[in-house]
């Protein structure tokens, strides 16, 4: 008699004729198992490969394509440059005790008309007595040839009471700030702040142990008890998918031996081109507290992020001598992994020495990632497949192959940072 899923709208699903085994779970409700799996796998030196660590820890997203299409967003640029020096004086008239200044910058789009704008370093409102206040400015118009149109707000009056500013430099600062409507206006300009969709492939992961019995890896037991021929293939899998996840390079090849396709998974180091480069001849706490500023302001991301490092790199944190910034006495354990804290004004850095670093030549190196911000997609999920191979005639051992298809993506790729150093100069 065969085992048999029904369904019911609001109940779940039901197992009739016959036993609850994997197989039916598998196919009842897919995934059910995997999580309890991924839970059993973190166990496995979790400090080793801390980024597939935490991507199982938090869950994944199925995807039933080996290519993972998703959409990647930014916030609006806060800021820019003038592009060419702007004069002093009134500007042109537009209309009576109206006169209107072009500023061109580096990227006019992020403007709009409406919006206000403040120039940091442009001066206005200087009397004995007084600093004065930076130049503020109303958009009036966008336009492709001379750039923004705009009223100063606050400029300074002649003796006839007519409007001028000091001259703009090349190169000043200006800031985005709020829109200002009239009373009657309905419409705003639109905020344009697109996605841009991404995409990355999904590997395919395997590893083949023999002679094993890590089927028991489904929970069917109270404990999970595996020999060092199993641990080891786990661990090394792992290690291959963690340098992989980081480092790999996106492709999908021919094999041509097989002549089957080979789809190669992105590593996350090269989503994001927001760096920031150190000098590891001059490392003080001065530079970590710049990793901050840098990894926390400009990107509307979280105030905790995780920043993992080569052991050099590790190195140049433990030997700072913090006192404008507090280091926690007191480890952070999740995820199965061990952190280290670093509290600044900018947000908090949770810190972890990743050995994938050393191996693949960054020992000088870090990333900042704002986990929040992290997705693991699966295609396969991690699983277990026995292979008889003495009835197959190859060799008189049992087999399981682990497989899995997955891959990691950055959302909000300015929210995450490259910490790139340069090699110290050894003294002669």
């Amino acid at each position: 008699m065969s085992t048999q899923v029904l369904s019911g709208e609001h109940s779940g699903r039901h197992i009739v004729d016959g036993p609850l085994t994997v197989a039916v779970t598998n196919e009842a409700v897919p995934g059910l198992i995997r999580n309890t799996i991924d839970r059993r796998i973190v166990k496995v030196r979790p400090m080793a490969t801390p980024i597939d660590q935490i991507s199982r820890c938090a869950g994944a997203r199925p995807t039933r394509s080996m290519t993972v299409e998703y959409y990647s967003v930014d916030p609006k640029k806060p800021r820019t440059t003038v592009a060419a020096d702007v004069p002093a004086g009134l500007g042109k008239r537009r209309s009576d005790g109206i006169y209107t200044h072009s500023i061109s910058t580096k990227e006019d789009n992020i403007f709009e008309p409406s919006e206000t704008l403040m120039l940091p370093d442009v001066i206005v409102g200087v009397k004995p007595g007084s600093a004065g206040e930076p130049l503020v400015v109303y958009v009036l118009e966008r336009n492709a040839d001379t750039g923004l149109e705009v009223i100063a707000i606050n400029a300074d009056l002649t003796e006839n009471g007519k409007p001028t500013i000091p001259a703009i430099p090349e190169g000043s600062p200006i800031v985005r700030m709020g829109r200002a409507a009239t009373e009657l206006d309905v419409q705003t300009a639109q905020f344009q702040a697109l996605p841009t969709k991404k995409d990355n492939n999904c590997q395919i992961f395997k590893m083949q142990v023999e002679e094993s019995t890590f089927h028991k890896i489904a929970d069917k037991e109270a404990g999970w008890s595996f020999s060092d021929q199993e641990e080891a293939a786990i661990i090394d899998m792992r290690m291959g998918m963690e340098k992989n996840f980081l480092f790999g390079a996106k492709s999908k090849i021919v094999d041509p031996v097989k002549n089957e396709e080979v789809y190669l998974t992105g590593g996350i180091w090269n989503q994001t081109d927001n760096d920031y480069q150190v000098d590891c001849n001059n490392f003080t706490e001065k530079t970590l507290i710049d990793i901050a500023q840098k990894a926390f302001t400009g990107n509307c991301g979280s105030k905790r992020k995780l920043l993992i490092c080569g052991s050099e790199l590790m190195g140049l944190i433990s030997k700072i001598d913090c006192q404008r910034i507090r280091r926690s006495n007191d480890s952070m354990i999740k995820w199965g992994l061990t952190f280290n804290q670093i509290v600044t004004n900018f947000g908090n850095l949770y810190i972890v020495h990743a050995e994938v670093f050393d191996q693949c030549g960054h020992e000088w190196d870090g990333m900042v990632i704002d986990l929040d911000y992290l997705t693991k997609y699966v295609h396969i999920p991690f699983h277990t497949e026995k292979l008889d191979l003495r009835r197959s005639g190859t060799r008189n051992t049992s087999a399981v192959v682990i497989t899995e298809a997955s891959c990691l993506v950055l959302r909000y790729p300015q929210s995450h940072l490259r910490v790139i150093s340069t090699k110290p100069v050894e003294e002669s």
